[in-house]
């Protein structure tokens, strides 16, 4: 039997985890990318722990993961994945890591975006024995690397992926909606899930064209995965903070803050009264540097803060960190924060999951308000 202990017995900063919240975040983009048609390549560079992952299996239609880091790909192994892309263009240095794995079991993908990275990376498979499958990124918006779908370089990197067989294998295309991230309407998120999808799809079509056999066409991001009305063409969407959601999600519509499954549990630690400062325990060590609602209609500053029960507090929120202080405000001005005791605790919201996760070492997970298990997770490249 679980025993249950109150927030109030663990020492702060600790990062919350409410599973129920999890799991209906995992069921939400299940449901809707099954009925679209396609399968979630479920990314882990968010959660990072095998206790989330069992959960977003048990929500059904996964195949395989996707990881960011060597780390991530080396502890999911060890873990029981044998499935895994390697979503960040891959360098030769890497690969004798990669090829550690392999021989070990592991099906892994990498990805490539130039003809010069993929000559690098055939001599380098090459001289280690290795046949890896290979996609190339795509920029489908101009938000960071890859290929433009209908520039001239996309079928000379495929050719060149070809031109190195056996030691590379070319299996098709992916991308990352990146910009979705800065959409301010639905209509704006729909629209960058239709360019996503469209923009592979006619990126595989043209390699086709040219004789090319794609067997993959990979999307991925939260925004665009729950806003898409039409997966055709697509083979799989790699998403990842939908598991937990955070403020830049609820900024830009994605899920409302009561959806958000991860907070930092804070202490209050002083008072400046003149100022109606709250001071907590919880600076950007705590919460992270990322400010990623700042240029959203509602900055969060660096989190909305709740109460115990998970239920917004007032207009309070983190307008500013040190290392190892936050400072609480009222956004309006018109509450004042230093009502709080020294002592108290409160739950912060944070900006972004990732990020703030990557901060700390295990989740305590929580339900109905008290902590039923604690889940290690990994850092690390």
């Amino acid at each position: 039997m679980t025993t249950k202990r109150p927030l109030t017995e663990l020492q702060t900063p600790a990062l919350l985890l409410d599973r129920a919240r999890m799991r209906a975040n995992i069921k939400r983009m299940a449901d809707h990318v099954g009925k679209l048609g396609t399968v979630i390549r479920p990314h882990v560079k968010t959660h990072k722990s095998a206790q989330v992952m069992q959960d977003v299996i048990a929500g059904g239609n996964t195949q395989g993961i996707t990881v960011s880091t060597l780390r991530e790909a080396e502890y999911f192994f060890d873990q029981g994945e044998r499935d895994i892309l390697y979503a960040v263009g891959i360098i030769p240095s890497k690969l004798e890591a990669i090829a550690a794995l392999v021989a070990r079991g592991a099906r892994i993908k990498i990805i490539l975006d130039s003809v010069e990275a993929a000559r690098l990376v055939a001599e380098k498979a090459a001289e280690l024995g290795l046949s890896l499958p290979v996609l190339i990124e795509l920029d489908v918006d101009g938000h960071r690397s890859g290929i433009a779908p209908d520039g001239d370089q996309l079928i000379p990197v495929a050719d060149a992926v070809l031109q190195s067989a056996p030691h590379l294998r070319f299996r098709g295309v992916m991308t990352h909606a990146g910009e979705s991230y800065h959409a301010t309407s639905e209509a704006d998120l729909k629209a960058a899930a239709r360019n996503e999808r469209d923009m592979s799809v006619h990126a595989a079509d043209r390699l086709r064209q040219a004789g090319i056999e794609v067997d993959e066409v990979s999307i991925g991001a939260t925004p665009t995965g729950l806003f898409a009305e039409d997966l055709s063409g697509i083979t799989e969407v790699r998403v990842g903070v939908y598991v937990f959601f955070d403020l830049v999600m609820a900024g830009i519509g994605v899920c409302d803050t009561s959806e958000i499954a991860l907070s930092v549990l804070a202490s209050v630690i002083g008072h400046q009264a003149d100022k109606q400062w709250a001071i907590t325990d919880a600076g950007w060590m705590a919460m992270s540097r990322d400010r990623g609602t700042a240029n959203q209609a509602v900055d969060q500053g660096y989190g909305l803060v709740l109460g115990l029960d998970g239920e917004p507090m007032e207009d309070f929120f983190v307008a500013r960190t040190n290392q190892e202080h936050g400072i609480i405000e009222s956004r309006s001005g018109a509450g004042d924060p230093t009502r709080l005791a020294i002592g108290d605790r409160v739950r912060i919201l944070p900006n972004h999951a990732c990020a703030t996760a990557s901060e700390y070492d295990r989740y305590y997970v929580i339900e109905d308000g008290e902590i039923v298990a604690e889940w290690p997770r990994i850092n690390g490249w």
